[in-house]
């Protein structure tokens, strides 16, 4: 699991491998990815954006960007989290993923954002 902390704003992240999904035959390589944000500020906030760097090794980067994140722009109160589960197909067998999500001070409409630590992604039979 990685965590960082961003201007009061916490981002945990758990990754996994989604055999079931995946086959190396047509390098295609799933992963699914739980995230936690947790408000630590004393404002409400708004997440209003992502965007994520999907790196394959050997295959260069792919962007991803858009509006919240599953469909959702929470609002999280002083103290309050939201969850949510999502997944990447890469095609490679190792690769890596980072973004950042952007919020507003749902008080000043002052704009934020928040970094999510760069974490690997990859094919398990690799690690033997």
């Amino acid at each position: 699991m990685s965590k960082t902390k961003t201007l009061g704003i916490v981002i945990e992240v758990s990754h996994w491998f989604r055999q079931d999904l995946s086959t190396d035959i047509n390098a295609s390589y799933i992963h699914n990815y739980h995230i936690t944000i947790i408000n630590k500020t004393k404002y409400a906030v708004q997440l209003l954006s992502r965007e994520w760097h999907v790196k394959h090794l050997l295959h260069g980067i792919s962007e991803v960007s858009g509006k919240g994140v599953v469909g959702e722009q929470p609002i999280l109160l002083p103290g309050e989290s939201f969850e949510y589960t999502s997944g990447c197909e890469l095609i490679s067998s190792i690769g890596s993923m980072k973004g950042t999500f952007y919020f507003v001070n749902i008080e000043t409409e002052e704009l934020f954002q928040a970094r999510i630590t760069e974490f690997n992604l990859v094919y398990p039979p690799l690690l033997n």
